[in-house]
This record gives structure tokens, sequence and C-alpha cells, in this order.
């Protein structure tokens, strides 16, 4: 039973979306969260304090860990934001302050 795959049509489609630079494929339907995980990108920030990868983690909007930068708008949580044909995406690099030492 664990070998056997279900293959699904796509939402809707297909755009194109830019994450740091590079093109990342999507369809119409997609959050930004699914696009960039089915694109292979796992993590898209930092913690501040230990410089820990978050991405897509509860993908509901709850536990804010897979905040980004969208088309210029910061701390954008990429699995409630709607992926959309031409979107810039940036990471969000951890940021250590001296108050963090």
């Amino acid at each position: 039973m664990a070998e056997r795959l279900v293959a699904c049509r796509p939402l809707g489609p297909p755009i194109t979306l830019t994450f740091d630079g590079r093109p990342v494929a999507a369809v119409v339907g997609d959050s930004v969260g699914s696009a960039l995980t089915r694109a292979g990108v796992r993590s898209w920030r930092t913690t501040r304090h230990e410089g820990r990868p978050r991405g897509l983690f509860c993908g509901i909007g709850i536990c804010y860990d897979c905040l980004l930068t969208v088309d210029g708008a910061a701390n954008q949580r990429a699995c409630l934001v709607p992926a959309v044909d031409g979107m810039e995406l940036q990471s969000i690099p951890s940021v250590r302050t001296v108050a963090d030492d």
C-alpha cells in the first residue's frame, strides 16, 4: 500500500514566481509556501538567536515559521499568501544584534 501513489492534477494554469532571484514554478491556487516546498525549498528564514532554518511548518498561519518578504512587504506568512504570477519572494536572513549576545 505504501508504494501506491495517487496522481493529482494541478489546481490551475502554471505561473512563475521568483525566489531570491531564481524562478519557481507554481500553479494558480498554490500558496507561496506550497509552491516553494514543491520546488524543493525547505527553509527561507533562520531564527534570530541560533540561526536555525525555518520554512513551512503548520501550514495554517498559526506558527509564523514561514515568514518571508513578498513583493517588498516584509514578514508575510508564506502559507497564507496566494501565489500570483510574477511575484517576487525574498528569504529573510538572520539578523543578530548586540543585545542578542
